[in-house]
């Protein structure tokens, strides 16, 4: 068995140094959190333009399966470009445990929403336009099962491995100070059984 400098200097506490799993994890992050700022910079980029298509009909075709009268609003494609944009910052904190801002329970809850939403988004999709329930056009039924029903189930499981790996074990900032000191939850000190 091969020991890394990283693993060695990990295990023996060397401050900054990042163990395989710490690794992983940021990797996962860095990973979700890019391809989700990609997605939101994408749709702000459609609040005024239908790049990288050449209409807004071709847009709505092919990204939205609908017809150019169905398309979004400006305020709707930004509403989703924020709330992609959001999604990427909490998953870089979430990644970050050791900070105040990765343990809050809001970040955890948010971890796991952002997950669950795109994991629906990219089954639905799957089923959707698998079974060609949604009746949409052949150009953006081809692009949900190739391109964007996969690109949400691998953000989904990005973010969820995130979640999963960061998750327990913490405690509040006065518990670590009681355990440092050797006290009890009740103020005594610890004594060995």
């Amino acid at each position: 068995m091969a020991i890394t400098w990283s693993s060695a200097a990990s295990a023996a506490g060397v401050p900054g140094s990042v163990s395989g799993a710490t690794a992983s994890v940021r990797a996962a992050a860095v990973a979700a959190a890019g391809g989700l700022a990609a997605a939101a910079a994408l749709h702000a980029v459609w609040t005024r333009s239908p790049w990288p298509l050449s209409s807004p009909a071709e847009l709505a075709e092919v990204v939205v399966g609908t017809g150019e009268d169905a398309l979004p609003s400006a305020a709707a494609t930004a509403a989703v470009a924020g709330l992609r944009a959001a999604a990427a910052g909490l998953v870089l904190a979430g990644a970050r445990p050791d900070s105040a801002l990765g343990r809050a329970r809001l970040v955890r809850a948010g971890l796991w929403t952002v997950s669950g939403v795109l994991a629906a988004r990219g089954l639905g999709g799957l089923v959707m336009s698998g079974l060609d329930l949604q009746h949409a056009p052949a150009r953006y039924t081809a692009m949900d099962l190739r391109l964007y029903s996969p690109l949400c189930l691998g953000l989904s499981s990005l973010t969820g491995y995130v979640a999963a790996r960061t998750r327990g074990g913490r405690r509040s900032p006065k518990a670590l100070r009681r355990v440092a000191a050797g006290q009890r939850g009740d103020g005594r000190r610890n004594e060995g059984r």
